[in-house]
């Protein structure tokens, strides 16, 4: 099973696919993880990544792809997993499903109004050690500006300012929306109310996900 986790910057698709990992076991899989990782340890790919960063190119969907492509080629990922930031387009979903042609696929867009989305994004915190993520509205450290899993000094990402927000929202309204639409004429698109506490959008996501799952197991069943 494919989950995919649509949303704006700041929606709380990274939190959801944690709770999505916890309770089904399916992996969390971040593009952006993947290419940092990448990066860091000096794959192949990541001297690629790195190369087009240093010209202050964006990293091209074929690399992109390819990382996706190593990742859940993996023994974790045979039941399913949990795609977040991606696909950020049409072409990156048609890619996808080259690979996978035949995975069933569900895809939830959790939204939220702009102004929740630049408050929420105007309070995010993260610790650089560990890369724990804070809102210091709805999920503030224990101690403040301490990162409660590792002690870690938090601090506020270069790309939380105000003008960078509101062009990151801009950019996703014009190259990830859509996927919406290619996602509904699939019949496998599902809305999702970002507004309401973490616990509470869970279990909306939940509740489509313990249904979908048991029509899954029964098909097999009768195969």
């Amino acid at each position: 099973m494919r989950i995919i986790l649509l949303g704006p910057p700041g929606c709380g698709k990274g939190t959801q696919g944690d709770l999505i990992e916890k309770k089904y076991g399916f992996p969390k899989i971040s593009s952006g993880d993947l290419l940092r990782a990448a990066v860091q340890k000096g794959t192949p790919l990541g001297k690629k990544a790195e190369a087009m960063m240093n010209r202050g190119e964006l990293v091209s969907d074929d690399i992109v792809i390819e990382m996706i492509k190593e990742r859940i080629s993996k023994a974790d990922c045979q039941s399913g997993y949990v795609l977040d930031g991606f696909p950020r387009n049409i072409t990156q979903a048609q890619k996808l499903e080259d690979i996978e042609g035949k995975c069933q696929e569900m895809v939830f867009d959790i939204q939220l109004k702009t102004q929740s989305l630049i408050e929420r994004l105007s309070a995010r915190r993260i610790c650089p050690r560990c890369e724990a993520i804070y809102n210091l509205a709805i999920h503030s450290p224990k101690k403040e500006g301490i990162c409660d899993v590792c002690g870690g000094e938090l601090i506020r990402r270069k790309d939380d300012t105000l003008e960078v927000i509101r062009e990151r929202l801009r950019v996703y309204n014009e190259q990830t929306e859509p996927l919406v639409d290619y996602y509904q004429k699939k019949e496998v698109f599902h809305e999702i109310d970002g507004a309401r506490e973490i616990e509470a959008v869970f279990r909306g996501i939940q509740s489509i996900l313990d249904k979908e799952i048991g029509k899954f197991r029964e098909t097999e069943v009768r195969r």
